[in-house]
Formats: structure tokens, C-alpha cells, sequence
């Protein structure tokens, strides 16, 4: 493969977005590894710079498509002189962060780029700017999801969480954990383990919605009624499912260590054991779509924007987490493409051979 040219958004420009970014694009060694793409502007980049203090050399651009492959690529999608109001949001900072997402996320449809690592936005700074979805993952699944879903897939070097339901207020939830949903993202699970991280046969414990698993129908019956099924089904299936497992003795007793992977009900569930245990090395990964889309775990940090604070440790492992994927995705398509290649020839000797035994007959 050719060194992969990955595409990253600059995110909310009053929080640590692109200050993470500096602090990992600056190592020299980030250009052995891929060609980046920062989408935003070449003057934020340089106020940030600033105040970061480090010799960043860069590269600007209109485009992905002229790009300097051993240089970090930053491409203008505006050239407005930007205020900027460091650790407090804002329409502004809401918008910048918009334009820069769609001019990324059209370049990544287009081909132009390989994979998308998005830096932190602020929901309510993208509301003011008129985003009218409750995060990335939402916006991205409508842009690159092609009429399907995708599942919000927390990742880490000894974690791997998905969600049944994402940004969604907790009273909402019961009723969207339908069996339709769970089947669904346990698919797109079970697919993307194989495929994005070369598991063959993923194991995988799905978690129960409600207080100790429902206590067989005690505290509520939708682990009775809507899971247990799907774990038979998906068994039935040939993957490896099991559960419903309390999500708090799951934890706490280090049986997560056993599976390749979980699904959790809701967005707490999944995230709060997955922060408390891999806060600051992990990746949140938009799975199930035919683009590779990663970003850290963490959001704007207002708190500590400009104060030179920010630790880039899990913008880094997106960034090796979106290669990674991509260069799975790869090697997958091209092995199976040659696998198919390989049968299709075995038919055709089988169906030439088939035609000469007749042949021979008749004659």
C-alpha cells in the first residue's frame, strides 16, 4: 500500500482540538506512518501554534487532492480572520468546526483522503451554528452510511464497547432498545471485528439493560423478552454471544477480560466503565460505515484551552487507530478479493473439465 493520507478536522476552535493535533503532528516520525490532511485554516493553526510553542512546519492547500506527501497538509476551508475566545463556545467556534467537517467529510466521499480523525466539538457551539445533530456519529451516519446504520464502538488496547443507542436522553431509552436495534448494531459489531480488526471468530457479551440483568423479569423484562432471543438467534448464526450479563459484576469483576468485545444498552453504560478504564488511550471509532472515521475520547476540555495542558495521547492512538483500520480494511478486500478469484477459477476447470467429459462422450 501506498503511505495512507488521513484527514483530520480541527474541531472546536476555542478548546484543545488543535493543540492535540500539534502536539502529534509535530514528532517528525507522524510522516513515516501517513500523509496528514488537517482541515480548518492555516491562521488558527498558527495561533494555536503559538501558544503551544513548537516548531510546527506545514503546508497550506485548497485541496486534498494537491497535496505534499511528506509535509502536513493544512487545507483553508475559509480564509476569514477568526476571533477567537479561547475555553468558551460560541456560534463562531460552532461553525469554523462545521465547515471544516463538511469540506472533510465531501473529500473522504470523493476519495481524496483515507480516513477522517475528528478533534473534539462542543454540542451546544454546533446547535448555535445550526448543526442539527446530537454529535459526529449522527451526522456522519446520514453523510457516509449510505442508507444504513453504524454503531458508536469505544476502543482501547484492552477494550472494545459499543452502543445500542448513542446521545439519546436516558427516559428515551427503553423504547429504543428494540430487537430490530440490538440485532442490528450486534451485526455491525460482529462484522467489524472481523473486518477492521482481523478477529475470525470475535466473542462478544452483550450487557443487560436494566439493574442486575432484570433479576428474571423482577426489574423490568426486556432481557427476557428482547435479549436472551437474540443471543439464541445470533448463536443459531454461528457467533459467539453470550449474556445477558449484569453491566456492574461484568465490570467489577474483570469478566470483560474474557470477550473480544461488549455491547452495551445506552451511552453511560458503556462509556463510564470504558472511561474509568482506558481514560486517556482511547478512541471512539463510528464502525459500521464504508469510510473509516476515528476521534479521541474526550471532548473540548474548555478548562484547560490554551493553557498548554492538554495531554494528545488519545488523538494519537485515533490517529493510529484510523491507519490501522483502514490498512485492515485493505488487506481484507484484497485477500478475499483473491479468494473469490481463486474459486471463481476452480469452477471454471471444474465446469472446463465437465464439457471435455461430454465432448469426449459424444465423440
Amino acid at each position: 500500500m501506498e503511505k495512507l493520507k488521513i484527514g483530520i478536522t480541527i474541531g472546536d476552535i476555542n478548546g484543545i482540538g488543535l493543540e492535540i493535533i500539534l502536539k502529534t503532528l509535530s514528532n517528525p516520525k507522524m510522516l513515516d506512518f501517513c500523509t496528514p490532511v488537517v482541515y480548518g485554516s492555516s491562521k488558527v493553526v498558527s495561533y494555536h501554534k503559538n501558544i503551544v510553542g513548537i516548531d510546527f512546519p506545514f503546508q497550506s492547500t485548497r485541496s486534498a487532492q494537491q497535496f505534499f506527501a511528506d509535509k502536513v497538509n493544512i487545507v483553508n476551508c475559509w480564509q476569514d480572520n477568526v476571533n477567537i475566545t479561547l475555553g468558551k463556545p460560541s456560534e463562531l467556534s460552532g461553525l469554523y468546526a462545521f465547515k471544516a467537517l463538511e469540506m472533510a467529510v465531501t473529500e473522504l466521499k470523493h476519495g481524496l483522503i483515507d480516513a477522517l480523525v475528528t478533534a473534539p466539538i462542543n454540542k451546544h457551539a454546533m446547535q448555535l451554528a445550526n448543526f442539527s445533530f446530537p454529535g459526529h456519529t449522527e451526522y456522519l451516519t446520514k453523510e457516509l452510511g449510505n442508507g444504513s446504520d453504524s454503531l458508536m464502538l469505544m476502543v482501547s488496547d484492552n477494550l472494545r464497547i459499543g452502543l445500542v443507542t448513542n446521545h439519546l436522553p436516558l427516559r428515551r431509552v427503553a423504547e429504543a432498545v428494540t430487537p430490530a436495534a440490538v440485532a442490528k448494531k450486534l451485526r455491525i459489531l460482529n462484522e467489524t471485528l472481523r473486518v477492521d480488526f482481523g478477529i475470525a471468530k470475535p466473542t462478544i457479551a452483550i450487557l443487560g439493560l436494566n439493574p442486575h440483568a432484570g433479576d428474571e423479569g423482577v426489574l423490568g423484562d426486556e432481557e427476557e423478552n428482547i435479549l436472551r432471543p437474540i443471543v439464541a438467534e445470533a448463536k443459531e448464526r454461528g457467533m459467539l454471544v453470550m449474556g445477558p450479563f449484569p453491566a456492574d459484576g461484568f465490570f467489577g469483576s474483570g469478566q470483560y477480560k474474557k470477550f473480544d468485545a461488549m455491547l452495551a444498552m445506552y451511552h453511560d453504560q458503556g462509556l463510564i466503565p470504558f472511561k474509568a478504564l482506558s481514560f486517556g488511550s482511547g478512541v471512539n471509532f463510528t464502525a459500521g460505515l464504508d469510510y473509516v472515521r476515528t476521534s479521541p475520547d474526550h471532548g473540548t476540555a474548555y478548562d484547560i484551552a490554551g493553557k498548554n495542558e492538554a495531554d494528545p495521547s488519545s488523538f494519537r492512538e485515533a490517529l493510529f487507530t484510523a491507519i490501522d483500520i483502514a490498512t485492515n480494511r485493505y488487506t481484507y478486500a484484497r485477500d478475499h478479493a483473491n479468494q473469490l478469484v481463486r474459486k471463481e477459477k476452480v469452477r471454471e476447470e471444474e465446469t472446463d473439465e465437465a464439457m471435455l467429459g461430454a465432448a469426449r462422450e459424444e465423440s
